[in-house]
């Protein structure tokens, strides 16, 4: 499998004219799905706030050491 408009526009999908968003900073638009990965805005993240990871449970590997096992939450 070789997949189709995942890179580079293909003749085989003459009927996908591509794809639009608007937003806030402009129009995005492309073919293919590079395009659209490369599109997404990640968005703002609260770097001057506390991390917070409650943690589920604790694993004592031999040879490894703790490994502490979470979820990184998201609030205050």
């Amino acid at each position: 499998w070789h997949g189709d408009n995942m890179l580079e526009v293909s003749a085989k999908m003459p009927w996908f004219k591509g794809w639009t968003v608007e937003r806030k900073e402009g129009k995005t638009e492309g073919k293919c799905l590079i395009e659209a990965l490369d599109a997404i805005l990640p968005p703002a993240r609260p770097t001057d706030k506390a991390l917070r990871l409650p943690l589920q449970d604790v694993y004592k590997i031999g040879g490894i050491g703790t490994v502490p096992v979470g979820r990184v939450e998201t609030g205050v």
